[in-house]
């Protein structure tokens, strides 16, 4: 820094100022002071710059896994909307193991980090008192089960999610259906789903629900497998998961069963791989982008404005994307 400062004739301070952002600089002295720091190849200590400041630079993300396209994307946006603020990544994934959730999060309250957001309640909820007294706040988002008091949310209307994919069957005609879901993860979809058919008199009993043995194509599979095994006049099946909806088209085709002619399929995510799936499937999307973006955002003015996150609840709807796995009963 004391070379930058030299090579331009200011103040370290100054040269500080221009890095941080922190204190406007005359945009003239600004130019020259970012071009001394190329020419010089000057990069902050972060070490030293976390002992002077008290801060990090640094944001915590927890997710149940990376190997999720729906998790990707919300990882893929924090770490975007954190570079453009100069922030880092410390990403820690679950692995659906509760005791590895408890662990993290209890080294994590007292690691050096700004901020924290948490994305998915799997493993998590009875785990989030460690983080009572953390000093850094802490934002949940992609939040299905009954959002807690602790900390402020951002997730999707996972309910009204369902109910989209019930009320688009129900349009359709259909009556003998079955749900292929992560439970108990899920039960606020199956729960939309079912209400969407009590609105015309129509009960999805607890045998038209199958339980997935794992969120994966094979668990897809093998639900939706023992779904029509139980009921071969099933004319439509809507899966929680994305993936579980691709082993359901292949459960079909090893029945012998077209699809949507037969027997259609919706899903609940709109992850990439489904639009080139064939048929390509019709599924419940989420603007998974905007509630990573404004998660991220609000952790982030409370990191500036040092102090706790609004402790409230924002629900951002889903929208029902109709492709070629549905069509009228038959």
């Amino acid at each position: 820094m004391q070379d930058v400062a030299a090579r331009v004739g200011v103040t370290k301070q100054t040269v500080s100022n221009v890095v941080t952002g922190r204190v406007p600089v005359r945009p003239d002295t600004a130019a020259r002071v970012r071009a001394a720091i190329e020419e010089l190849g000057y990069t902050p200590n972060l070490v030293a710059r976390s002992l002077a400041t008290g801060t990090t630079m640094t944001v915590g993300l927890f997710v149940p896994t990376v190997a999720s396209s729906f998790y990707s994307e919300v990882i893929e946006e924090v770490e975007n909307i954190l570079d453009q603020h100069g922030y880092y990544l410390l990403l820690c994934t679950t692995r659906q193991d509760g005791e590895r959730a408890r662990r993290q999060l209890a080294g994590l309250s007292s690691r050096s980090v700004d901020a924290l957001l948490i994305a998915g309640d799997q493993d998590l909820l009875d785990h989030l008192p460690l983080l009572a007294d953390a000093r850094f706040p802490v934002v949940l988002c992609a939040w299905e089960t009954e959002a807690p008091d602790l900390f402020p949310v951002v997730t999707i209307d996972y309910e009204r999610a369902g109910y989209l994919a019930g009320r688009h069957l129900r349009e359709l005609g259909h009556e003998r259906v079955a749900v292929l879901a992560s439970l108990p993860a899920h039960a606020g979809r199956v729960r939309g789903f079912r209400r969407a058919f009590a609105a015309d008199g129509l009960t999805v009993p607890d045998s038209a629900v199958f339980a997935a043995p794992e969120p994966s194509p094979e668990g897809g599979f093998a639900a939706g497998s023992a779904a029509l095994a139980a009921d071969p006049g099933l004319t439509a099946v809507f899966a929680t998961h994305d993936v579980l909806a691709l082993g359901a088209l292949e459960a079909a085709r090893v029945a012998g069963l077209s699809v949507p002619d037969d027997l259609s399929v919706v899903g609940h995510d709109d992850i990439a791989e489904v639009r080139l799936s064939r048929p390509a499937l019709t599924t419940v999307s989420f603007p998974k982008r905007e509630m990573a973006q404004q998660a991220i955002e609000l952790l982030l003015r409370a990191v500036t404005e040092d102090r706790r996150p609004t402790n409230a609840l924002q629900l951002l709807r889903p929208a029902l994307v109709v492709r070629d796995s549905t069509g009228p009963a038959r």
